[in-house]
């Protein structure tokens, strides 16, 4: 049996309290998880149960206060300051609610820029933004800034953004959150397809049940646990 991309193995995760009188919080107790490649894993639960908490200990956006997280190999936990950034940037592409583009830049420039942050030169990473443009279906707005993108559209160059550096882990939190029913549904899709079609580990956060049950797994982060769904 092939070794699963990301492992998360007993996560533990406590945030001091704020004030004198005030009690810490803890999120996670013991959590496990195991993410294979072309697996589709969506993690679903109420509002401040720790979802997005969950994804940042996994890109090493966060440090947990017990227990290890694993990808492609690398033990994440125990990345340095720059070895995590150079981490996201090398192994996984991260979808946020919001699209984060940056305003001043072009969609086929903010796709291009995680390869140059790189180092790619900047000719290849133009090349490599073009190809991935056409794979989300915008090709014809290479040279458009966000403001002039739908709210669909916006959340497509996202995702090109995120997949240009081939990475083997997708991490995406609530990516269909802000959009209406339809461009929803069709942005999924496409997260979907891309999936597949790169043989990617993908941990999807949704509070869309409908969108959760089209993965292959659904599992419910309840009282700092993941549970089957």
């Amino acid at each position: 049996m092939s070794v699963p991309v990301l492992r998360a193995i007993a996560l533990e995760k406590t945030y001091p309290p704020l004030g004198a009188n005030a009690n810490g919080l803890s999120l996670f107790c013991n959590l496990s998880l195991e993410v294979a490649a072309g697996e589709m894993v969506a993690i679903v639960g109420e509002s401040g149960a720790g979802k997005s908490s969950l994804l940042h200990l996994l890109a090493a956006l966060d440090r947990p206060t017990a227990g290890e997280v694993w990808c492609a190999g690398t033990n994440v936990t125990r990345l340095t300051t720059s070895q995590a950034a150079a981490y996201r940037n090398r192994d996984i592409g991260y979808v946020w609610q919001f699209h984060y583009l940056l305003p001043e830049f072009t969609a086929l420039e903010n796709i291009a820029m995680p390869l140059l942050a790189r180092g790619v030169a900047h000719k290849q990473a133009l090349a490599a933004a073009a190809k991935w443009l056409d794979r989300v279906g915008l090709a014809d707005r290479a040279g458009h800034r966000s403001g002039e993108l739908s709210g669909g559209e916006q959340q497509r160059v996202s995702l090109a953004r995120a997949l240009v550096t081939e990475p083997r882990l997708l991490l995406a939190d609530e990516p269909t959150g802000d959009l209406d029913t339809g461009t929803a549904d069709a942005v999924f899709t496409l997260i979907q397809q891309l999936h597949r079609e790169n043989s990617l580990a993908s941990v999807l956060v949704t509070h869309n049940l409908d969108f959760a049950s089209r993965c292959d797994r659904v599992l419910r982060l309840r009282g700092g646990q993941l549970c089957l769904g």
